[in-house]
């Protein structure tokens, strides 16, 4: 019999959630199975796993204008959640810190039973915190740390995306004249994690060894909400200033593919060079970049399985389980991407020596070379990825 992958994950929700309810389901309910064919799943326990997690799961999105959000994280949220019998209600916070408290204060008086947080300001958002705290709903930190110990942190392995863009393009460009450019610096993707992996790679070593020199700001430039005509503008003024000291651009490390456009958009204004570029993501804008030779590496993070893990985490939560005590079944997410700690909650310690529970995904690097990962997983069709390539110089997946 063939199962259907939206068949599977269905199964994957009903069981997680029938384990964390199983001291108050009822006794009369079939066993669900972790994962198992669709045929084995008695109705009877599909519909008592949903009446026992009816719930509403509330998400506060920081800026929903980016295009993960709503093209993956949000429909493996939502779909998750409405496949394990919960209720999905959002807000769009658009980078305002203020907007988001009063988001917060919405969806609570709503009903959210759990809360997904994508904070705007890892310290701004802590009012948030404390009202959820008061008013018994458990917080997940979704994509970006919040320092307090109270809350589930899902995201992926930022140190190893950082790690990777190093990796890549230090391997291009051993020597030379580099350009950091990165995100928010209220985020710790931008201000922690990404430039540990960064100098995990080998970066802080080749600048004190003199092999690398960093043109602009030698602790990189940061660029306010991730915005891609922010660091259009940042790249440029960078450019000019090479430019006035007859310097050499010869390699960007750039944390996030929104600003990675934006880097592009700088070059190609000021008919400037395209050099190895990094950033993260896998955009389809992006990647059909790095097709074009315009972009060197993305770091592909498969959004939609991170959705899904916390949408399933999120029904867990609501039947009351501890965060401590969360696991993911077999089956519900890519193994590709499944934390190498393995699918139970894992404590992680903050950079301010905070202890959390968490669930650490993994990332792809994508070049040239691998692109056909990003077809096969649905992140792009093969026409868009291919968009304007020409065929003396097409990568293997245009061919």
């Amino acid at each position: 019999m063939i199962v259907s992958r939206k068949a599977i994950v269905l199964v994957s929700v009903m069981a997680i959630v029938a384990s964390a309810c199983s001291s108050t389901a009822s006794t009369t309910a079939a066993p669900v199975a972790t994962p198992a064919p669709v045929a084995t799943v008695a109705p009877a326990a599909t519909a008592t796993a949903k009446a026992a997690v009816k719930c509403t799961v509330g998400v506060s999105w920081n800026n929903f204008q980016q295009p993960r959000w709503a093209a993956h994280d949000k429909p493996g949220i939502q779909k998750t959640v409405e496949a394990g019998g919960g209720t999905y209600i959002d807000a769009d916070a658009n980078l305002s810190n203020e907007q988001q408290l009063t988001d917060v204060d919405t969806l609570i008086s709503k009903g959210a039973n759990v809360l997904i947080l994508l904070a705007q300001d890892n310290k701004a958002i802590l009012p948030a915190l404390k009202k959820a705290s008061d008013a018994g709903i458990p917080v997940i930190a979704y994509d970006r740390l919040i320092e307090d110990p109270s809350i589930l942190y899902v995201t992926f392995d930022n140190v190893a995306v950082g790690q990777a863009q190093a990796a890549a393009i230090l391997t291009k460009v051993p020597k030379g004249n580099y350009v950091l450019i990165k995100g928010d610096p209220g985020d710790p993707n931008a201000a922690t994690f990404l430039p540990q992996g960064w100098d995990n790679a080998g970066l802080k070593d080749k600048i004190a060894s003199g092999d690398i020199k960093i043109i602009g700001p030698a602790t990189g430039t940061f660029t306010d909400g991730w915005k891609t005509e922010k660091a259009q503008t940042n790249m440029e003024a960078i450019i000019d200033k090479a430019n006035s000291s007859n310097q050499k651009i010869d390699a960007i490390l750039d944390e996030n593919d929104s600003t990675a456009l934006g880097v592009v958009a700088a070059l190609t204004a000021k008919s400037y060079a395209y050099v190895p570029l990094s950033g993260q993501d896998g955009d389809p804008a992006n990647l059909n970049n790095v097709a074009l030779g315009k972009q060197y590496v993305d770091v592909y993070k498969n959004a939609n399985e991170l959705g899904k893990a916390t949408g399933a985490l999120a029904l867990a939560l609501c039947a009351g389980t501890k965060m401590a005590s969360l696991a993911l079944p077999t089956g519900l997410i890519d193994p590709t991407v499944a934390p190498k700690a393995g699918l139970s909650a894992q404590s992680f310690t903050t950079p301010n020596g905070t202890k959390v529970s968490s669930f650490i995904l993994q990332p792809t690097p994508l070049t040239a070379d691998n692109l056909q990962v990003a077809i096969d997983a649905g992140q792009i069709t093969k026409a868009d990825l291919c968009k304007g390539v020409v065929a003396a110089s097409a990568p293997p997946a245009c061919k």
